[in-house]
């Protein structure tokens, strides 16, 4: 049995579920409490005003759930179940939050509900910079959206024109930015490369078209392509 919130909210997404089926059991539409059978039941009023919440058990929470709680948006990072001899059984998490990368340890009781968060996923291209904002172009709708250095995160000095990534929004605030796990791109500085040496173990420090900063083998030379991991920023391979 799914418990469904609803409350008044601009959500584009929703506009998809209009004249469409849904098999749910129970509801609560604006302040008022109704318990209804909705099995298979078509819509015939517009979606588009109303966001959905549906409630998970704390028996649910896996790595990489996220959750409301206290108006903002938790993901699950860690998770136990826990069963004592005396009392009641129990689930210990640490949960970070999205907006801020704060973690905090909470307990739940088995079973507990808690809302999930509604999270959309975008795929939006880096068109161009306008000074320090990077603007991205929603690949569905053609919309712009501008965001700053600080709303993708230290990832931001390896996205390039033309990149697609994944955006992240929760009641239409951006939430965060998936980058591709990795990218190709142009060393533009480094000391001379020397040729024949693919001996492992040495590096030395280039600069890529982003301006970021890589640990690449000794060999590698200005204007080769190289293959960077977005995770931690290492040296993955050449073209």
């Amino acid at each position: 049995m799914f418990l469904v919130l609803y409350r008044p909210c601009q959500h584009r997404g929703l506009n998809k579920l209009i004249g469409g089926q849904i098999d749910l059991y129970s509801y609560r539409l604006t302040e008022q409490n109704i318990e209804v059978d909705l099995h298979q039941v078509e819509w015939n009023f517009d979606l588009s005003r109303f966001s959905f919440n549906f409630m998970i058990s704390s028996n649910d929470f896996r790595t990489g759930v996220t959750i409301e709680l206290d108006g903002s948006v938790w993901r699950v990072v860690e998770f136990l179940h826990v069963k004592p001899g005396k009392g009641s059984a129990f689930v210990r998490t640490k949960l970070k939050n999205v907006q801020s990368g704060s973690v905090v340890e909470r307990t739940f009781r088995a079973g507990e509900t808690v809302p999930q968060a509604n999270i959309e996923k975008r795929t939006m291209q880096h068109t161009y910079k306008d000074g320090e904002d990077y603007v991205f172009m929603d690949m569905e709708t053609y919309e712009e959206a501008r965001l700053s250095p600080a709303q993708i995160g230290d990832r931001v000095k390896y996205i390039k024109e033309e990149m697609e990534v994944n955006v992240l929004f929760w009641e239409e605030q951006i939430l965060e930015v998936e980058l591709p796990t990795s990218v190709m791109l142009e060393v533009i500085d480094t000391d001379p490369g020397v040729k024949g040496d693919t001996a492992t173990g040495g590096s030395k420090p280039a600069t890529v078209e982003t301006g970021a900063q890589v640990m690449v083998p000794l060999f590698i030379s200005i204007g080769e392509k190289i293959k960077v991991d977005t995770r931690d920023g290492s040296y993955l391979g050449r073209t």
